[in-house]
Formats: structure tokens, sequence, C-alpha cells
């Protein structure tokens, strides 16, 4: 795992300047953190955002991720600096973008054949999506699928 690559102008609007994003992105991160401890942002002028420090899990990685990706004006996360353990898991985990159009109950019907299991995509995303009713095209989540 190194780069993942997100949609640069779309997003939460969390930051006025590029002076300010890294920090921002940190405290954005750290509100709701997944499992990173010493976490260390970086943001640089073409939109990438370097992410250090420890991650409790794969899942905890995943979500910081998701969580400084899906903010306006990320266009890509290094997480080459992040310590992730290696998981061996049965859990299979596939990356959606949301498309005009969609909602989550559509998502939950594609994915697991009900639209009613649209509560364990959020569920799986808290980090990520805040409100059910508002996701929007262009966001990334993550889709854990048991195998």
């Amino acid at each position: 795992m190194g780069l993942f690559d997100f949609v640069k102008d779309v997003g939460h609007k969390l930051f006025g300047s590029k002076e300010e994003a890294s920090e921002k992105i940190k405290e954005h991160i750290e509100e709701d953190n997944p499992g990173v401890e010493g976490l260390e942002v970086n943001m640089d002028e073409n939109g990438t955002v370097s992410l250090s420090g420890k991650a409790s899990s794969k899942e905890a990685m995943e979500k910081a991720v998701l969580m400084a990706g899906n903010i306006e004006g990320v266009s890509n996360v290094d997480v080459s600096n992040l310590e992730a353990p290696d998981e061996e898991s049965e859990v299979k985990v596939e990356y959606y973008i949301i498309q005009k159009g969609d909602t989550l109950w559509k998502i939950a019907e594609k994915f697991y054949g009900n639209g009613a299991k649209y509560t364990k995509i959020v569920e799986d995303n808290k980090e990520v999506i805040k409100d059910p009713d508002k996701i929007f095209p262009g966001q990334k989540i993550r889709i854990v699928l048991e195998s």
C-alpha cells in the first residue's frame, strides 16, 4: 500500500489555504481517530497528503486514508510512512466511489443484495459518513465483504 487516489475537486471543504491544510486535516482525523497513534499530516502543493504514525490495524489505516482523501483539495493520500500491521483476514474490503444518483440503499443492494443493509455501510464508514443522507458523488467509501 502506498498511494490512494481521490477526486480533488469534491469533498468536505475543510480549509481555506494550503498553509492551514495539514493542520486542519490532522484535526479532522483526530476528531474521530480510527486508531492512529502519533499521527502526523503533511499536504504538498499538488494536493498529496502524507500520513505518518502507527495505525492499530489495517482498518484504522484505511479509515484514516478515507478521512483525509474525502476532503476538497486532496488528490492523493500517501501512507508509505504510516505503520500498519499486516493482517491475515478472511474479510475482503472494496473501495467504492459514490456516483451521481447513488443512495446507500442502492449501494447495499449492489454489494449485499439487500438495500436494508445500508446501515452496515454506514457503520463500516462512520468516520467518513456522518449523515447517511449526505453522501456525494466522488466520495470514496469502504465496502466490507465477508468471504
